[in-house]
């Protein structure tokens, strides 16, 4: 049976995104969003829970987010599940897991970080149906 490794988050940004190149020239955005849910716990008091998420957004789509994403605005990202390991700087084997998205879309009207980006058709932008660059290595990120 075929697997299926799909995200869908809408969130807002945390800081301004990251936008470097790896030594090949690929362009790498790399950002945190804030995705938050509310319930009403036994005692009927409002709780609310937020779950901080790692998104990485290649190529074109990484050169775009460091262009129109800033600090607070809301987005919905969609993409796969990535977990990476490395070594620290004492040896230690470290892992972190991240979003690679593949589309991410402004929320909100004009002015509140949503809307229209100009000639590129609206605020809509998709990777496409594959990663270009062929799917980078770790070693190929310019961050841990």
């Amino acid at each position: 049976m075929a697997g299926l490794n799909k995200v869908m988050l809408i969130g807002n940004l945390g800081a301004d995104p990251e936008l470097r190149f790896t030594a090949n020239g690929a362009a790498v955005a790399n950002f945190r969003i804030a995705c938050s849910r509310s319930y009403t716990d036994r005692e009927g008091q409002r709780q609310e829970v937020t779950e901080w998420v790692t998104i990485v957004a290649w190529q074109r789509l990484a050169e775009l987010c460091g262009q129109y994403l800033s600090k607070g605005r809301p987005v919905f990202v969609e993409g796969r599940l990535q977990t990476r390991q490395w070594q620290d700087r004492e040896g230690n084997n470290r892992y972190t897991t991240e979003v690679v998205a593949n589309d991410i879309q402004f929320l909100g009207g004009r002015g509140g970080g949503g809307g229209d980006f100009g000639d590129s058709g609206g605020g809509n932008w998709d990777e496409g149906p594959g990663d270009p660059s062929g799917g980078p290595d770790a070693g190929d990120l310019p961050f841990e």
